[in-house]
């Protein structure tokens, strides 16, 4: 390549990628724009509530989100509140958003509360979140009573509430924490930015692309694979740059010239950086196979995020680490010819320890995982209610809990029955004989439309409670007798039905998730003994966690449980992310077991590659730990489990479970590919090395060490 040329094609690259940042750059802050947030709008046109909405329309307007509005006074109702509230409701009719009429206040039996239904308007894309803080705005206490704006459209304000901070937030304490870990990996003022430059576009690009899929309908988005894909973004992104990274500083002290030592670091780390992008999109994209609308379009979404962090990673960072050449590194510079620090230090010595004992090492490791993995059974999975599904107190979890106190729970959020109309007083009697059912809120006042009926019951119980869920189960079971027709809908269904399909997801998804990275693993290794070896190292990691947050789930944060996909979500992220680290330790092994054979191959990658994939984990697991600041349960159950399972995945199965079962198994660990076992190479002074890798298999007491320099 000419030396002009040389040149112009990373300043083009640079220039290029700068005109793709500004573009897509603030598509980053618009994503909630076209984010859905509805647990309705997830669920399959198959699920028996789908069903239930989609027939609503023939009785009434089904574009419409109830608010249920409380006002309360533990001393008493002043008997000026009735009027009160009243007058308050008048003034909520008029409200744009609000569909007339307007219910008058309901008063409790006890005196102390009253209670109207306002129906918010959904049609035509009004926004739930605006509609009810302006109802928030107009009403106010009643003679003294205290009110409180709940039920499905209150706990939807709140919910989009609480994500309203992923735009901004999550994404500046996720840049602030991996800038912080950059200063302190390389201790130079100016990789960091480059870095940290290198995944804001990545996460532009991915944002400017999922933003135009999902405001074309092509592509569900809400709020929860809106945060996971910017954490994504930036996670992946870094680690590629620290693999990249780490492999053009190796091969400057190989090479004079900037050029021949960035052609040389592409041509040996983009095979693995592009093996680990592919295998995480192929296991997110596995989640196309879920029923749930929700699931389904975080595969996509997550897959343009590790597509886009693969792309800045492969061409825009190394035109900016080629222009900057060895400044880049300023102040401890990589000089031409120097020792590589990895032939002395922590790694090196971790190397030796992996060498002396790896039968031991191995068994020890693997017990402690497993006692870790007993401790699965106390993780709860079961699915969680809509008010523990915040983490802090928000209006419609106290509105909830008022209406509880003074009306039946499920008032404001009827359970929907539609059957034949010729069955509709035998519907009436057997949901009568429920007992979750409210039978003081239940007259049989069914809407009849053709020769379908409709009927609202009220449940004794809040509607997103464990026992809602129940009578919910019991009421199908129930009503199956009466005929096939009969179809049972509404809030608590959703949410039943949203737990079971969510269960029957992850039966189907994990082993899919498996296969497809086995499959990988095994066309990037052209082995089949080492893959299936990572892949059970990366389920026993995963088992591990899993453990581990079942106890501090319960024990330490105290946590009603989990939501069925979180295991779900958990699992497909470590294991792709896991099988990550692998590969960028398997491959470099590979690569060094090709030229002095396997043992001592496993103790050289080991030492040259320790350093890089331990700071990609602190990354990745710090990236994750973001999720954290938002308010929301099922994201903070997400960041643990993946912080955790990746610091547990980097620091003890990858650093000393994989390299002492490789070093112990030797040779075989290629199976059936046996040829890298057998290669010989030059050593240093001369002479041949490897041999048949009977050398190494009964190593001298100094060939950990000379093996992993």
């Amino acid at each position: 390549m000419s030396s002009r040329l040389r040149w112009l094609l990373p300043a083009l690259l640079l220039l290029g990628w700068l005109a793709v940042g500004a573009v897509g750059g603030p598509y980053a802050g618009r994503l909630g724009e076209v984010a859905e947030n509805d647990n309705a709008a997830f669920l399959p046109s198959d699920a028996e509530s789908t069903e239930v909405a989609d027939a609503r329309e023939q009785f009434q307007d089904a574009d419409v989100l109830p608010a249920v509005v409380v006002w309360e006074d533990a001393y008493g109702l002043a008997p000026e509140a009735a009027d009160e509230a009243a007058a308050q409701l008048e003034d909520v009719a008029v409200l744009e958003g609000v569909t007339p009429p307007v219910s008058p206040p309901i008063p409790a039996e006890d005196g102390q509360a009253l209670t109207a239904v306002v129906q918010i308007d959904t049609s035509g894309g009004a926004e739930v979140d605006a509609v009810v803080e302006d109802v928030r705005a107009v009403l106010g206490d009643a003679a003294g009573a205290a009110v409180h704006v709940t039920g499905p459209a209150g706990f939807a304000a709140d919910l989009g509430a609480a994500f309203a901070g992923i735009d901004g937030v999550l994404l500046v304490v996720a840049l602030a924490v991996v800038l912080v870990i950059l200063l302190a990996v390389y201790r130079s003022p100016i990789l960091p930015l480059a870095v940290l430059v290198s995944s804001v576009l990545g996460l532009g690009l991915a944002s400017w692309v999922v933003y135009l899929l999902a405001d074309a309908g092509t592509l569900t988005l809400n709020g929860q694979s809106q945060g996971i894909m910017s954490i994504l973004v930036v996670g992946a992104a870094t680690d590629y740059a620290l693999l990249l990274v780490a492999r053009y500083r190796e091969e400057l002290r190989e090479h004079r010239g900037r050029f021949e030592a960035m052609a040389t670091a592409l041509r040996r780390a983009a095979g693995p950086i592009v093996a680990s992008g592919g295998t995480v999109i192929a296991g997110v994209l596995c989640l196309l196979l879920s029923n749930l609308n929700s699931n389904r379009s975080l595969g996509p979404v997550a897959a343009i995020g590790i597509g886009a962090s693969l792309l800045v990673a492969l061409t825009f960072l190394p035109a900016v680490l080629v222009l900057l050449g060895r400044a880049a590194f300023w102040p401890f510079r990589p000089r031409y010819g120097s020792a590589a620090p990895e032939h002395a230090g922590v790694w090196d010595r971790v190397a030796r320890l992996v060498g002396r004992r790896p039968r031991r090492l191995w068994a020890g490791v693997g017990a402690v995982l497993f006692a870790l993995a007993a401790l699965v059974p106390t993780f709860r999975a079961d699915g969680v209610s809509e008010s523990e599904l915040f983490l802090d107190r928000v209006e419609a979890i106290e509105g909830q809990e008022a209406l509880s106190r003074h009306f039946p729970g499920g008032s404001g959020s009827p359970v929907l029955v539609i059957g034949p109309a010729a069955d509709t007083e035998r519907v009436a009697e057997v949901a009568a004989g429920i007992d979750g059912v409210s039978p003081a809120a239940n007259a049989p006042d069914p809407q009849i439309a053709g020769d379908r009926a409709l009927l609202e019951l009220t449940l004794a119980d809040t509607a997103d409670s464990d026992a809602a869920v129940s009578t919910v189960r019991e009421l199908r079971a129930a009503l199956d007798d009466v005929g096939t027709g009969v179809l049972v809908g509404g809030r608590t269904a959703e949410l039943l039905d949203t737990n079971e399909i969510s269960a029957r997801d992850r039966t189907l998804i994990i082993p899919v998730v498996l296969a497809v990275i086995l499959l990988v693993l095994v066309f990037l290794l052209r082995s089949v003994l080492a893959p299936v070896l990572l892949v059970l190292t990366v389920v026993l990691s995963f088992a591990a966690t899993l453990g581990v947050a079942g106890v501090v789930f319960d024990h330490v944060f105290g946590w009603p449980g989990a939501d069925p996909g979180v295991p779900l979500f958990a699992f497909v992220f470590l294991v792709a992310l896991g099988i990550d680290y692998n590969i960028f330790l398997m491959s470099r092994v590979r690569e060094e077991s090709g030229r002095i054979g396997t043992r001592p191959g496993v103790l050289r990658g080991l030492a040259v590659t320790g350093g890089v994939i331990t700071s990609a984990g602190l990354v990745l697991a710090a990236t994750f730990s973001a999720l954290a600041v938002i308010p929301i349960l099922f994201l903070a159950q997400i960041a643990f489990l993946v912080a955790f399972g990746v610091l547990l995945d980097t620091f003890v199965v990858r650093s000393l479970l994989v390299p002492a079962l490789a070093y112990d198994i030797g040779p075989r660990v290629w199976w059936p590919n046996r040829a890298l076992g057998i290669r010989t190479a030059p050593s240093a002074d001369g002479r041949r090395i490897g041999g048949t890798d009977q050398s190494v298999r009964r190593p001298a007491p100094n060939t950990p060490q000379s093996g992993a320099r």
